[in-house]
């Protein structure tokens, strides 16, 4: 059986800083394409992952993660004799902030030849960001190459900016994203990562650059001020959902798993941006990227509410 959303990249183990003592920290697992199949499979998505985990404890907590949220592991190369990567995210008054162990990790090492063709073939969206392009130069080839056979067969592409100057410089960002936009469908920027790709600081000359690439739909993630979604037709923001936040770590991604989810089934760009900003929104109110996402019982339950 195919999966409907597929998502290539690296995840990792996480511990996070908490906030009222900052001398322990919580266990849990990260990595943004990983966040964001969990975060569409609790939408009620059929989801897979594309990747690579060492043959360590830390691989094994990622496999069991994603089968507990009935993510498909099919597409999973466990790597014997390599490490699977980690990550801590440390917090002050401003914000949340990453160290990352993945040098030479299990994902750094994905190649081309390792990609499961068939499978990307026969999905409905294939998911890629700006860390899964940056953490090697295989794994960008890796991701382009699926980004490429992605198109091919009709399937559409999905793509995070998610622009991390610490793991390659910014002018190679820049011509590889370029790459990715090129085969891209469906564009999900941060308004600091397309800012500094493209040094422009107008919005809708933001838009009108990525849509220039064949870009069909941008759903501009704007924080708390909630969306901007753009088509070639239509361009129009999307309030945002109040909460009183307590970690952002991964919202971005929630807020890409739940749009996706809910484009693949049926809504529209606008419909299913409100729908993703709920359940960003409420991703913030608990520790970590992926304890504190919401089902969708959650979401359409603040929605009701809301009387939409």
């Amino acid at each position: 059986m195919s999966t409907n959303i597929l998502a290539f990249g690296e995840a990792m183990v996480e511990f996070n800083q908490r906030i009222d003592d900052p001398r322990y920290y919580l266990e849990g697992c990260g990595g943004d394409t990983s966040n964001l199949c969990i975060a569409a499979a609790r939408q009620g998505a059929s989801t897979g992952y594309i990747s690579a985990v060492g043959d360590d404890h830390f691989g094994k907590k990622l496999l069991g993660l994603w089968q507990q949220e009935q993510v498909s592991t099919a597409h999973i190369d466990i790597t014997p004799g390599v490490s699977s990567g980690v990550y801590f995210v440390t917090h002050d008054a401003q914000g949340h902030h990453f160290d990352y162990l993945r040098a030479g990790s299990a994902a750094s090492r994905y190649t081309p030849a390792q990609l499961p063709l068939d499978a990307i073939a026969a999905a409905r969206v294939l998911h890629l960001s700006g860390i899964s392009l940056a953490i090697s130069p295989d794994a960008c080839d890796s991701g382009l190459a699926a980004m490429a056979h992605a198109r091919q067969h009709g399937v559409l592409t999905s793509f995070d900016t998610n622009l991390r100057l610490r793991l390659w410089p910014l002018e190679r960002a820049r011509i590889k994203m370029e790459e990715a936009f090129r085969l891209c469908d469906i564009c999900l920027p941060s308004w600091e990562d397309i800012n500094t790709l493209t040094g422009l600081e107008d919005r809708d000359a933001i838009v009108d650059k990525l849509l220039s690439y064949g870009i069909r739909l941008v759903a501009f993630k704007l924080g708390q001020e909630g969306c901007y979604v753009a088509t070639a037709d239509e361009r129009r923001m999307v309030a945002p959902h109040t909460v009183e936040a307590i970690d952002a770590t991964g919202a971005g991604d929630c807020f890409g798993g739940a749009f996706i989810a809910r484009i693949v089934a049926g809504d529209d760009p606008f419909t299913a941006a409100r729908y993703a900003n709920v359940a960003a929104a409420l991703s913030t109110t608990g520790y970590g990227a992926v304890a504190p996402v919401p089902t969708a019982t959650q979401v359409t339950q603040v929605l009701a509410h809301a009387g939409q």
